[in-house]
């Protein structure tokens, strides 16, 4: 399965192509430091500037979080679970790091496919 990414829409000329990359792309939103072994926050927001469609044949299925290759988090949502209205699909993780994190988010548009963060690193303390 492909694995698509951000790519800073101010280098991009066309609005529709803005749109479509921004709002299938997870956005990592935590602090860059955290105590080892204390419950640490991380949000997950799809899309910056645009919202995603919350149809019944096109919406976000799922986001999740990951340190490296290890999958940490998982949420699924289900169609109209934004009121069939588009939105930015948000998630609030909780994790407990007992050493420094590398985090990625991936999420999967029901009809735009896989779509990965860029890498936010964590130091624990």
């Amino acid at each position: 399965m492909k694995i698509n990414r951000y790519v800073d829409i101010s280098t991009i000329d066309r609005e529709a192509k803005k749109d479509y990359i921004d709002r299938h792309s997870p956005f990592i939103h935590c602090a860059d430091s955290a105590t080892k072994g204390e419950k640490f926050k991380v949000t997950v927001k799809m899309g910056d500037e645009y919202m995603h469609p919350d149809d019944f044949d096109h919406y976000i299925s799922y986001i999740q979080l990951w340190n490296g290759e290890n999958m940490l988090a998982t949420t699924h949502f289900t169609p109209g679970a934004f009121g069939n209205q588009p939105a930015h699909a948000e998630v609030d993780f909780y994790i407990v790091p007992q050493k420094n994190v590398k985090l990625t988010a991936m999420a999967f548009c029901t009809k735009h496919g896989l779509w990965q963060s860029d890498e936010v690193a964590v130091e624990v303390a």
